[in-house]
């Protein structure tokens, strides 16, 4: 591991680590976030692909590599192959963000889209490899792979000598196995924690059958943890050295990006924000802890942003959409909005149907998008509305 630091001093940044204000208020423990995103193509992956091509021989360098990835993988193996004269082919599932396949081919690498899922991908890599001169790299589950990610492991250690938890996004194993081995080697008394997403539970499923196995994968925000089985070599390190693994759902998610831009100025990709939404369930067990999260990625669509801005502030109680079955009368609109006022909503949006209304001709629609400031904010909305004697529905925007 500390063989691997030293190899890569000068080809990766040592990303900075900054105690969280906000953070800390909101789970109740004391926060640092490792900003990995700030690497040049905006992840932590860099740093196992440049390690692993460091290591390769004059011959494969000559012949280049080849690996199948979502994204990131395939960005940082295509940035640093073209810094240090090697070839690289990218093969990448059909549904990878069109920022990264575009990223990509900026960097030098041929980039084939194939298949509907990683694996697929995956499988076409190997067969490619194998048949070929190309040398295959893998996103995660290679030891020199796992060895560049756990340089990671001995940043935090060294600028956080009394750290207590390590909360780490967990896909395939790759980082997760590489910041736990370097973690434990350096202070083992240090919990650390992974966090995947419920639409990819594959470490969960891993460890409760004690051996990597195959999972469905849905897509979902964290497209950079949707690998469908653990590593072979990953996985002996997290059984070993983790002590668990959490999930966290799409809503949770969302609103992690959301808290991110807002309280560390970070744009973070889903797959980099999980660790952020676990810790928002305000875990009890870290109450008073020093705890350092790893924001891993930020390579977001800035279309899949905006969209997950608006679902983010939504889960959290920031933005509701208002139905209300409204007398089609002169003045009628104009009470619903001052009660609206009074509540001290903000108004976003307001449409006024009367071709779909009901059969009732004395009757119309009102839809109301609204800005409020959480959930105590909505409860206040509704008992405006049901004082009124409003007949109305209210629900979460987007």
């Amino acid at each position: 591991m500390l063989g691997a630091r030293q190899r890569l001093s000068g080809h990766v940044r040592e990303t900075p680590i900054f105690a969280s204000p906000r953070l800390s208020r909101a789970t109740g423990a004391e926060v640092f976030v490792k900003h990995e995103y700030q690497q040049v193509t905006g992840s932590f992956k860099e740093r196992g692909a440049c390690n692993r091509l460091l290591l390769l021989t004059p011959d494969e360098r000559a012949r280049g590599v080849v690996a199948a990835s979502a994204g990131n993988h395939a960005l940082g193996l295509a940035y640093h192959g073209q810094r240090l004269g090697v070839p690289v082919h990218v093969l990448m599932p059909r549904f990878a963000p069109m920022v990264k396949v575009a990223q990509c081919r900026d960097y030098g690498a041929v980039v084939e889209l194939c298949g509907d899922t990683f694996d697929g991908a995956r499988a076409e890599a190997i067969k490619r490899a194998e048949s070929g001169s190309l040398t295959l790299v893998h996103g995660f589950d290679d030891p020199h792979v796992i060895e560049g990610q756990g340089s990671i492991g001995l940043e935090l250690c060294d600028a956080l000598p009394e750290l207590d938890v390590v909360v780490v996004p967990a896909g395939g194993g790759g980082l997760l196995a590489g910041v736990a081995l370097a973690v434990k080697s350096r202070r083992p008394e240090v919990e650390v924690i992974g966090v995947e997403a419920e639409h990819a539970p594959t470490l969960s499923a891993a460890l409760a059958a004690g051996r990597p196995v195959p999972v469905e994968v849905k897509p979902g925000l964290a497209d950079g943890l949707a690998v469908a089985r653990a590593g072979e070599h990953c996985f002996p390190i997290i059984q070993s050295l983790v002590s668990r693994v959490e999930r966290v759902a799409e809503a949770e998610i969302a609103s992690a990006i959301v808290r991110l831009m807002e309280a560390e100025k970070a744009v973070v990709e889903g797959a980099g924000a999980v660790g952020v939404a676990w810790l928002a369930r305000r875990p009890p067990e870290l109450r008073g802890r020093k705890v350092l999260v790893i924001a891993s990625g930020g390579n977001i669509d800035l279309n899949v942003a905006s969209r997950v801005i608006e679902r983010g502030l939504a889960a959290a109680g920031r933005l509701c959409r208002v139905a209300v079955l409204l007398s089609d009368t002169p003045g009628a609109l104009a009470r619903l909005l001052g009660l609206i006022a009074d509540a001290e909503a903000n108004l976003i949006q307001v449409v006024h149907d009367r071709n779909f209304a009901p059969a009732d001709v004395t009757l119309v629609n009102v839809s109301l998008v609204l800005e409020t400031r959480d959930r105590d904010h909505i409860d206040r909305v509704k008992r405006a509305l049901a004082g009124a004697g409003l007949n109305y529905e209210i629900g979460a925007e987007g």
